[in-house]
C-alpha cells in the first residue's frame, strides 16, 4: 500500500491528514470491530471452545494457511530469511534486556519473561498486515509469525516450564509445514492444484477464528496487580517497537518488509503466554492482567503505528 500524497493542503485530525486517517481505520478497524464482537460473545456467555480453536488453528489452520500463503505469493528466500532474522532478533533482545530488568526488580522469570517479550503476532499481526500491505504483506507476516510461534512453542514453553522439551517442539506442525514451503520454494516447485485448493479452503479459517478468539479470550481475563501489569505492557509495546526500528535499520529493510516487522513486532502480549503461566501455574492472574491491559493499550497505539508504517 502507497503513502497518501498531495496531502499538505488536506485538512487534519490532529497531526495526521484525513485521508491517511480514513486509510488507517479501514486497516484497524475490521481488527477492533472483529475482536469486539468475540469479546461479547464471551461476555454474553455464548458456546465456544477455546481449546479446541486453538490446537485447530495450531495444529491445522496456521501451516496451512503458511504453506497456502508463501506458495502461492512465492516470496523469495531472502525476503522470508529476513523475516526469520528479524522475528529472532526482536525476541532474543527483548529476552537479554526483559531478563535483566525482572532480575533487577526481584519478580520471576517463567512467570513474566515470556509475556514481555512475545507479540501476538498472530491473532492481531497478521490481520493487520494483511489490511495495510495485502496479500504480499501477510505472506511475510505469515513468515514473521511462524518464526515466533516456534520460538514460543520451544523458548517460550520451556522458560515457563523450567525445562526444555525438543520433542514437542520437533512434532509441531508448524515447523513441518515451514520446512515444506521453504525447501519447494527453494527448488522453485509447488504442490498440485488440488492440495493448494484445500489448502487455501483450510487457511480462511485462520484469521477470523483468531481475532474473534481473541475477544473471547479478554472476555475472560482480569487484571491484577495493575501497576506492575502496566509497566510490562508498556515494555511490550514499547520495547517491540524500539527493537524493531533497530532490527529493520541493522538489516536494511524498507517498504513492505519494515512496515510488517514493526507491526508484528509491536503487537500486545500473546494470549498464548496466559496458557502457559495457566498450565504451569505461573501466577496466571498476573500474567492475563499483563495481557488484558497491553491489549487495550495496543487499540489506542495501532492508529498511530499503522499511519507510522503507511
Amino acid at each position: 500500500m502507497t503513502r497518501a500524497i498531495g496531502l499538505h493542503h488536506t485538512a487534519q485530525i490532529g497531526l495526521i491528514p484525513i485521508p491517511m486517517l480514513t486509510q488507517v481505520l479501514s486497516i484497524v478497524a475490521p481488527v477492533m470491530l472483529i475482536a469486539g464482537l468475540g469479546f461479547a460473545w464471551g461476555r454474553a456467555r455464548q458456546p465456544f471452545d477455546t481449546q479446541m480453536v486453538s490446537v485447530l488453528v495450531t495444529n491445522i489452520g496456521a501451516p496451512c494457511l503458511l504453506l497456502s500463503k508463501l506458495l502461492t505469493d512465492r516470496p523469495d528466500l531472502v525476503a522470508m530469511a529476513s523475516m526469520v532474522a528479524s522475528a529472532v532478533s526482536v525476541v532474543g533482545g527483548l529476552a537479554l534486556i526483559g531478563y535483566v530488568l525482572l532480575r533487577i526488580f526481584g519478580q520471576p522469570a517463567r512467570a513474566f519473561l515470556p509475556v514481555m517479550i512475545f507479540p501476538n503476532a498472530g491473532n492481531m499481526g497478521m490481520p493487520l498486515c494483511l489490511f495495510a500491505f495485502g496479500e504480499s504483506g501477510l505472506a511475510l507476516a505469515v513468515a514473521f509469525f511462524s518464526t515466533t510461534a516456534l520460538l514460543q512453542f520451544g523458548l517460550g514453553q520451556a522458560i515457563a516450564s523450567g525445562r526444555a522439551d525438543l520433542k514437542a517442539f520437533l512434532v509441531n506442525p508448524v515447523l513441518w509445514a515451514f520446512v515444506i514451503a521453504v525447501t519447494l520454494l527453494a527448488f522453485d516447485a509447488t504442490l498440485p492444484t488440488w492440495t493448494m485448493n484445500t489448502l487455501g479452503v483450510l487457511s480462511g479459517i485462520v484469521i477470523p477464528l483468531m481475532m474473534l478468539s481473541l475477544g473471547i479470550s479478554l472476555a475472560s481475563l482480569r487484571v491484577s496487580s495493575i501497576g506492575r501489569g502496566m509497566a510490562m505492557a508498556v515494555f511490550r509495546l514499547g520495547g517491540g517497537f524500539a527493537a524493531a526500528l533497530a532490527v529493520t535499520s541493522l538489516l536494511g529493510l524498507e517498504g513492505t518488509a519494515r512496515g510488517v516487522v514493526l507491526i508484528q513486532a509491536s503487537m500486545p502480549s500473546a494470549v498464548f503466554n496466559y496458557m502457559f503461566a495457566a498450565r504451569y501455574g505461573n501466577q496466571p492472574a498476573e500474567v492475563a492482567g499483563v495481557v488484558l491491559i497491553a491489549t487495550v493499550l495496543s487499540f489506542l497505539t495501532l492508529p498511530g503505528l499503522v499511519a507510522f508504517v503507511l
